[in-house]
């Protein structure tokens, strides 16, 4: 894992627990580390912030573009925005959403998925 104020990066590796049936890596891992990617920048904008903030997953959805065969790495690069939108919701006291997106890139840096996750914002 990588992680900066703008950018981080998660990868999944391609083996015989995440691996299913087809010889590629399980969907529901590849959403994992694409949520995760997004997760811990907004994460990073809420932690010890008062008033408190709740944040959530409402939406989710992905393009497959190749088969995951090895390791991918999934790459979001959302932190600016995401301090935005948590300045956003404290100072109006409304709720935001904010669509994260998450690439997938193989070891070739070919893309593999796609992910858009939409993150829900709400003064506690």
């Amino acid at each position: 894992m990588e992680l900066h104020q703008e950018r981080s990066v998660v990868t999944v590796n391609y083996k015989w627990f995440t691996k299913n049936p087809f010889r590629s890596t399980y969907f529901a891992c590849l959403a994992m580390a694409a949520e995760m990617s997004s997760g811990i920048l907004a994460m990073m904008q809420v932690y010890k912030r008062r008033p408190k903030i709740s944040m959530l997953v409402v939406k989710m959805e992905a393009n497959f573009l190749k088969k995951a065969t090895g390791r991918t790495y999934f790459t979001c690069e959302a932190g600016k925005d995401f301090e935005r939108i948590v300045d956003d919701c404290i100072r109006m006291k409304e709720a935001r959403t904010y669509i994260a997106t998450a690439i997938g890139r193989n070891e070739q840096q070919e893309r593999v998925a796609e992910f858009y996750i939409t993150w829900s914002f709400m003064v506690k």
